[in-house]
């Protein structure tokens, strides 16, 4: 009778480009939790090393890690070959950093986690690689999302894998689009009262695309960082990010409907509704 709408179910091309996209993402969830393994070993083998490099799986990081793994002696002047750039200033101390109670246990566990670590960084390069074979034929549509502030190539293509190319015909409003995200607020009233509710459940991998582009857009200087500040100078940090989410799923619904890249505007955000606190 049509008084229940179909869901929305892209084409097969699609489909299995949002199945590599979405197991990248539990690749990459893996990584991380790898590296916080690794992490923990070494604060047990009271080994400080985060206090004095901000990424520890970096090049400097990772050559301190292989002679901690390796049990080698290190001294002032292979951690001084070791470390790149500023670091160099911080050779000693790096090696007060060193000075922990490593035992083999620790070298055996940081090992069985470093060759996983390993494995899964080399099948996420490989996974990559077809997700972009995969995603070829729709550069134009991923582009047009990677000109939004906020969104990299990564994220663009995970949001167009999750939303397909025909975004307009299946969702005729925003509003609509924004409900199946499950960005838009929720609605809990009764007797003529709104009461406060949480958000709709929705698509959970397009929502948390869409929150970390939100949240890279909360110290910029364009209307949708403005849109950020003002609503949480009232609202707090959580609530004006799932609000810049939703704003984001508008932009990205009208760019879609209209083929065509994002454009940034001059108007401010804030210049209507608060004339006393201009942003």
């Amino acid at each position: 009778c049509g008084l229940i709408e179909g869901s929305m179910v892209p084409e097969q091309d699609i489909r299995d480009l949002r199945d590599l996209t979405r197991y990248r993402s539990k690749m990459v969830q893996a990584v991380t939790a790898e590296k916080n393994r690794i992490h923990k070993i070494l604060q047990d083998a009271n080994i400080k090393l985060t206090t004095f490099m901000s990424d520890l799986y970096g090049v400097s990081g990772r050559g301190l890690l292989q002679k901690i793994m390796d049990g080698e002696v290190v001294d002032e002047v292979t951690v001084k070959n070791l470390v790149k750039t500023r670091l160099k200033k911080k050779v000693p101390q790096l090696l007060d950093a060193l000075n922990g109670k490593l035992r083999r246990h620790h070298r055996e566990m940081i090992r069985d986690h470093w060759d996983h670590l390993v494995y899964l960084e080399k099948r996420i390069t490989e996974l990559e690689a077809r997700i972009e074979a995969k995603a070829e034929p729709y550069l134009e549509r991923i582009e047009q999302i990677d000109s939004i502030p906020g969104i990299e190539r990564t994220s663009a293509v995970t949001i167009f894998a999750e939303v397909g190319p025909h975004v307009a015909e299946m969702f005729p409003s925003d509003a609509q689009f924004a409900s199946w995200a499950g960005v838009c607020p929720g609605n809990n009233e009764s007797a003529g009262k709104r009461r406060k509710s949480k958000t709709m459940q929705g698509n959970k991998h397009l929502k948390g695309a869409l929150c970390q582009a939100a949240w890279a857009n909360a110290r910029s200087s364009n209307r949708i960082g403005q849109f950020f500040r003002r609503i949480r100078k009232r609202r707090g940090d959580k609530k004006a990010n799932v609000a810049t989410a939703h704003l984001l799923i508008r932009i990205l619904h009208a760019l879609m409907r209209e083929k065509r890249s994002y454009q940034e505007i001059d108007v401010s955000l804030g210049d209507e509704t608060s004339k006393k606190n201009p942003l």
